[in-house]
């Protein structure tokens, strides 16, 4: 992968800089859906030490499907963002190869 900078000599790709911030915001999405889950976990426990009320488990149903909401769209996103990356540089190489010869 890049460092994330255009070399001055390369022109900047818009399809590749917008795929970048797909990637960043998929990531994001990522860590706070997962946070949102390890969070109605930690409720959960802490409802089943101290008792289930109605407050619980409205922070729990929230959670889980905050979560959900979050990272099913997030983690499709992600694959698709690397599985068009992948495709460009096989591409780019290719193209080189084919260049050489």
């Amino acid at each position: 992968m890049t460092s994330g900078r255009p070399s001055p000599s390369s022109p900047v790709d818009p399809v590749r800089a917008r795929r970048a911030q797909v990637a960043k915001y998929s990531l994001l999405a990522n860590r706070i859906g997962y946070l949102l889950y390890a969070a109605t976990i930690a409720c959960f426990v802490l409802a089943f030490a101290i008792g289930f009320n109605s407050a619980m488990v409205t922070l729990m149903t929230i959670g889980l499907v905050g979560g959900s909401i979050l990272l099913a769209p997030s983690i499709v996103l992600g694959y698709a963002v690397k599985a068009a990356e992948r495709e460009d540089l096989e591409r780019e190489r290719e193209a080189k190869s084919a260049a050489q010869q």
